[in-house]
């Protein structure tokens, strides 16, 4: 037998092994949906069965007592304090501040010139039993004056010590239905038992994820993060954003603060319009809203501890790369080269097309959410400000987390043109062909000479910039940036836009 025969029954060898191997993986893929949809199908039925008065210790007909006492076991928060609705009938605004005995008191009280949280003479109301049943039936019989009408608590989730009885995730976007069901499904196969509340304006959504113990209020954020990472993959569109609509809204308490409220359920005037209260997995008000929450497993801190540090070492929390300038929060969970584990992706397209015009534009309806999401992160990172406000305990208000630069249009994903390189590295790794199709803009010719003479640091700096389509100069002031751009415009012989930050 030749060396040529032997090569080719090689390769059939081969060819016939991969299309053995390929099956495997297609029957694996198979049943790994099958058994995730039995495990989301199960949770589904347990929460049902959860709902149901017979295994519940509290049910709509057990005395107030008992409704209030797993009230406040669930939905507990600091009860030094606790924030209430008001609403200003002349100007339209509304908002929560800290029940205090001392407010508006002349002499006394300084709102609006001093926050109440720097007021010398603060005298917060304390959560009592009293409290929640004012709540729960919208209002309270003993007030009077601007006291009076409905009464609508909150709770601030981050106690003293940084530490937090509960994880809730707010959903208020238009398409809030599918963000949801998309989460819920992440934590019905990660065993995270949740609870999906209806808002008070019907416009949105709260899940909450109860613990058996106070946590770590990073812990839990971290927890959530690692949910929103993971429901990404399947629904891309819910957004960077939802890395930020925790609640704890910090990881450490704000100097001088509180912390961040959230409105408290079940009140009664939305609750008469089937708002504020909890729904199943089909968005359906639960018949014994008592008979649920009565039935709800609380998460221990060793189970978070558990899912969080895999979920870390695998580099799922955030899923983005760390600022240049800071530090990782857990430099010991990294993983080598600070890399992601990747999970693979399913149906992959064999070639896609890149269209270059102001950005770099892929057609969506071609590829999987697992794809899309896997590019629009090569847009996004930590934002360093956010941590440092966080570091020095100063508010985060206003500072997202994850900056990311990608755009999600109905039918197509939209990156900057300096992910280009990087999107084409992610497609070739996993095997996608590309076609690149350049639609960008001629300009129109300047006819302009420079006639200055550079540094011999400045001329390398232009000759490595005029060898690409996109770059950037990072040096030093007095380096002469400006001039190297002057040098560029008049090589590249075309009208320029220029942007400066002030």
């Amino acid at each position: 037998m030749s060396a040529q025969q032997e090569a080719q029954i090689l390769v059939e060898e081969l060819e016939k092994r991969l299309a053995s191997l390929d099956r495997e993986l297609a029957d694996v893929a198979a049943r790994l949906d099958e058994a995730r949809k039995a495990a989301s199908t199960l949770a589904t039925e347990g929460n049902a069965k959860a709902a149901s008065p017979r295994d519940a210790s509290v049910t709509m007909a057990s005395p107030t007592a008992d409704k209030v006492a797993l009230f406040r076991s669930l939905f507990r928060g600091r009860e030094d304090v606790f924030p209430r609705r008001w609403d200003n009938s002349r100007s339209g605004k509304s908002g929560y501040s800290p029940v205090c005995r001392n407010e508006w008191l002349r002499g006394v009280c300084g709102k609006p010139k001093v926050k109440c949280s720097e007021c010398p003479n603060q005298a917060f109301a304390t959560v009592t039993d009293e409290v929640v049943r004012h709540h729960l039936r919208g209002r309270d019989p003993t007030a009077s004056g601007r006291g009076a009408g409905g009464f609508i608590a909150g709770v601030y989730p981050l106690l003293p010590d940084e530490t937090c009885w509960f994880l809730a995730a707010d959903f208020d976007k238009k398409e809030w239905k599918r963000d949801i069901s998309a989460f819920l499904t992440t934590c019905r196969e990660k065993v995270v038992p949740a609870a999906l509340e209806r808002s008070r304006s019907g416009n949105g959504g709260h899940v909450w994820i109860f613990f058996s113990e106070p946590i770590p209020a990073a812990e839990a954020r971290r927890l959530g993060a690692w949910l929103i990472t993971e429901t990404m993959e399947r629904c891309p569109d819910i957004g960077f954003d939802s890395y930020d609509r925790f609640f704890p809204s910090q990881d450490t308490m704000p100097a001088g603060g509180f912390g961040n409220l959230i409105a408290l359920p079940l009140q009664r005037v939305p609750r008469e319009n089937d708002n504020s209260v909890f729904l199943d997995d089909m968005l359906r008000p639960y018949a014994d809203q008592w008979a649920f929450l009565s039935t709800l497993r609380r998460m221990s801190r060793s189970e978070v501890v558990a899912l969080v540090g895999e979920a870390a070492a695998a580099g799922h929390i955030l899923g983005v790369r760390l600022p240049i300038a800071d530090e990782d929060e857990e430099p010991w969970a990294a993983p080598p080269s600070r890399r992601r584990k990747e999970e693979p992706i399913r149906d992959l397209p064999e070639r896609v097309e890149i269209v270059v015009g102001n950005q770099i534009y892929l057609d969506r309806e071609c590829i999987p959410p697992g794809l899309v999401n896997r590019l629009v992160r090569l847009a996004a990172f930590q934002n360093p400000e956010f941590y440092a406000a966080q570091a020095m305990r100063l508010p985060t208000f206003g500072k997202p987390r994850i900056i990311s630069c990608a755009e999600l249009f109905a039918k197509h994903l939209a990156l900057p043109r300096g992910c280009l390189d990087a999107t084409l590295d992610l497609l070739g790794t996993l095997g996608v062909a590309v076609d690149l199709r350049d639609e960008r803009q001629g300009g129109t010719p300047l006819a302009v000479r420079f006639l200055g003479t550079l540094t011999e640091e400045q001329e390398a700096a232009a000759k490595a910039l005029l060898a690409h389509d996109t770059g950037v100069l990072a040096a030093t002031t007095a380096f002469g940036k400006t001039v190297v751009a002057a040098r560029l415009i008049a090589e590249r012989d075309t009208n320029t836009l220029v942007l400066v930050h002030r």
